[in-house]
């Protein structure tokens, strides 16, 4: 009888000290890291050169220290815009905000603002293109595109796809409170009919936007719509919801 009390006594403090450090592991467990199995939906990042190496500062994520061996094969170049897909390993990683293992690294068309002026009117072009408000996205100090091209006849004679700023600075930043800019076209006459997805990303940082600025109006000419204006507003921009599912851009022809 006094074995079986003393067991009984043995078991509840067993039980109670169990009780006590779930807690304590169940913490840790939050903290050691990622599965081999997280994988993100694909996103948006820039391309950073550090020495003879490189990072990638997503849009969403932050700084990312890419783990592979087997990436030798990527040319990085600074400022280069990237669709990624990769594998969470390690937060707050040597001084990146995650250590991560890339599944995917896809270069997009990278831009700058470019102006427009009497003498360039020609070269940017405002044909139709096939494109919805949806597709267009700010974040990470780029206006990122996606459209369905209608490609051209040969690989020499890209289209070409700018995003352009009035020539003078009261144009550019509106009384409205909203920056005024352009998404030009250019397919010189040259359609097959054929589509096939399309992106750019346009860097935004050469325009200085003031904080209390609004947001941007884009101008376009939609081939469902005719020329129309969007509005962004700034405040609420940072998405990256739209792009959640994998697009082929080995057949865009643009410049």
């Amino acid at each position: 009888m006094k074995r079986t009390l003393i067991m009984k006594k043995l078991h509840w403090l067993f039980m109670a000290i169990c009780l006590a450090v779930m807690p304590a592991l169940q913490s840790c467990d939050d903290n050691d890291g990622y599965s081999l199995g997280d994988f993100t939906p694909p996103l948006w990042a820039t391309v950073r050169v550090t020495g003879n190496a490189f990072y990638l500062n997503c849009d969403v994520w932050g700084t990312l220290w890419p783990v592979n061996t087997d990436i030798g094969w990527y040319d990085a170049v600074d400022g280069q815009r990237v669709i990624t897909v990769f594998n969470p390993l390690w937060d707050n990683y040597a001084g990146y905000d995650h250590a991560v293992k890339l599944l995917r690294l896809q270069n997009v068309l990278t831009k700058e603002v470019e102006t427009l002026t009497p003498e360039t009117e020609e070269e940017f072009g405002n044909d139709p293109v096939f494109i919805y408000k949806g597709d267009i996205t700010i974040s990470g100090g780029y206006m990122n595109i996606f459209f369905m091209q209608n490609l051209p006849s040969s690989t020499d004679n890209k289209h070409r796809i700018s995003l352009v700023r009035p020539q003078e600075d009261d144009a550019l930043y509106g009384e409205d409170g909203y920056v005024h800019l352009e998404l030009r076209y250019n397919d010189y006459d040259d359609l097959t009919g054929r589509r096939s997805p399309g992106a750019v990303s346009y860097n935004l940082n050469s325009l200085d936007i003031p904080s209390e600025t609004k947001g941007i109006k884009l101008k376009l000419n939609s081939e469902e719509n005719g020329e129309v204006e969007v509005t962004f507003d700034l405040k609420t921009a940072g998405s990256n919801e739209k792009l959640t599912t994998n697009v082929d851009l080995s057949n865009m022809q643009l410049k």
